[in-house]
């Protein structure tokens, strides 16, 4: 008897899981360092570093150099629409560039080995200092908490970033990308020639700051890692027999998106993250600059729903990409007829400072965790409290002015930018 769909792929997506958290087991156990090839080359996975769905993060080795970074692995067991899915998350990276966002180095698409789908890998910088959570964590066990600052200071870097995307203003030219490669690939000469056709029909490059990607020249100013174009391959037939798997880079999928995507007009475009919470902001190597990442949850904020079938799948699409704790009260019940926008990342910006205060979501409090509350209905009613601290009432009325239901009620990025200033200023 045939199991149906949504069971099938839950046992799919336990197995794919099963599978990697056995795999990082047993290179502890057996004291042996797993690796995976991709594009002839050969990278070390040293640990897990975090997992959530279908993806999971290592860090991971470069053989031939020894650098170190972020290898995301995301399992696409259907195919090509899944891994047009994950090469979403990649067009995200690339499409917002601020200081305080984070960069990709490159993405690759192989064929799964033990499946009949495919695996995207991201390849990102390696934030040895963790993120905000794992700070968050580290104060609870010392018995610390952050000074109030400093603290302010990482949540305002944060809400920068998040104004980026806020504000997103496509530019015409993000249209005119090359055409996607018949072998699946596109050359790095087709890249260059394209940077350089925009420098001269514009005066500048819109990549003047980014990545050559990855293979990235040497001296990079934002952290990234070096890699020599030359010893990088292209994906041939030849070399494909030759190392034994389908490997592309993901630029033809990434492509397609934005091209689909794409708006000429050059009008503000806001996008809303989804799933701002404190494990998604590393702390960069200074220790004070906060970088926004994961971007699966990523879309266009605002949304019109004019349906009860609309109403669900947005419902649903929540459910699976955002976390509960974190998630704004009008998506857990989404109404037909409302319009859903980027005041949802206000809400869930409130949720990161509270838990960067008082080491927890304002949610996940004894009456949800420990007696059987629904974190849901605490969210929709707003039901939390401010415990004893000596943090300043400016903080305290700032975080209640981003946790009100009624989304209306909640400033905007640049008023919320605005109140932190006078945070900080009031510390000083």
């Amino acid at each position: 008897m045939a199991l149906p769909p949504q069971l099938s792929n839950a046992i799919e997506t336990f197995k794919d899981q099963a599978r990697d958290a056995f795999w990082a087991l047993s290179s502890c156990l057996c004291q042996r360092t797993p690796s995976v090839k991709i594009n002839g080359r050969t990278f070390k996975i040293v640990k897990v570093l975090g997992e959530g769905g279908f993806s999971f993060v290592y860090l991971a080795q470069d053989e031939h150099n020894g650098r170190q970074f972020a290898l995301k692995k995301i399992r696409c067991p259907t195919g090509r629409e899944g891994v047009k899915e994950a090469m979403r998350e990649v067009e995200a990276y690339r499409r917002f560039k601020h200081p305080n966002i984070i960069r990709i180095l490159d993405s690759a698409v192989v064929q799964d080995p033990e499946g009949e789908g495919q695996i995207v890998y991201l390849f990102l910088p390696l934030y040895k200092r963790g993120n905000l959570q794992d700070a968050i964590n580290a104060n609870v066990v010392n018995g610390q908490h952050f000074p109030e600052q400093k603290m302010v200071r990482l949540f305002k870097g944060t809400c920068e970033a998040v104004r980026a995307m806020h504000t997103y203003r496509p530019s015409p030219r993000s249209a005119a990308l090359p055409p996607p490669k018949q072998n699946g690939s596109t050359s790095s000469a087709n890249a260059k020639a394209t940077r350089g056709n925009a420098v001269e029909q514009n005066g500048h490059s819109d990549d003047e700051d980014e990545d050559e990607r990855f293979p990235q020249p040497e001296g990079d100013a934002d952290g990234g890692y070096s890699y020599d174009a030359a010893s990088v391959p292209l994906v041939t037939k030849s070399n494909v027999e030759e190392h034994g798997e389908v490997v592309f880079d993901g630029d033809e999928e990434a492509a397609e998106i934005a091209a689909s995507s794409s708006n000429s007009t050059g009008e503000v475009v806001p996008y809303a993250h989804r799933d701002l919470k404190p494990g998604n902001v590393m702390i960069a190597d200074d220790g004070i600059t906060p970088i926004l990442m994961d971007f699966g949850s990523t879309m266009k904020a605002r949304v019109n729903v004019e349906t009860r079938n609309e109403a669900l799948l947005q419902q649903d699409i929540a459910a699976e990409q955002s976390t509960m704790a974190y998630r704004a009260p009008e998506l857990f019940d989404v109404k037909t007829g409302q319009a859903l926008d980027e005041k949802v990342d206000i809400w869930s910006l409130g949720c990161t400072l509270y838990a960067l205060a008082y080491s927890h979501s304002p949610f996940e409090n004894t009456q949800t965790t420990e007696q059987g509350g629904s974190i849901a209905m605490a969210v929709m009613n707003a039901q939390y409290k401010h415990p004893e601290s000596a943090y300043s009432q400016g903080l305290k009325s700032l975080i209640d002015s981003m946790l009100k239901v009624n989304p209306k009620e909640r400033p905007d990025i640049h008023q919320v930018i605005e109140m932190t200033d006078r945070v900080l200023q009031s510390l000083a």
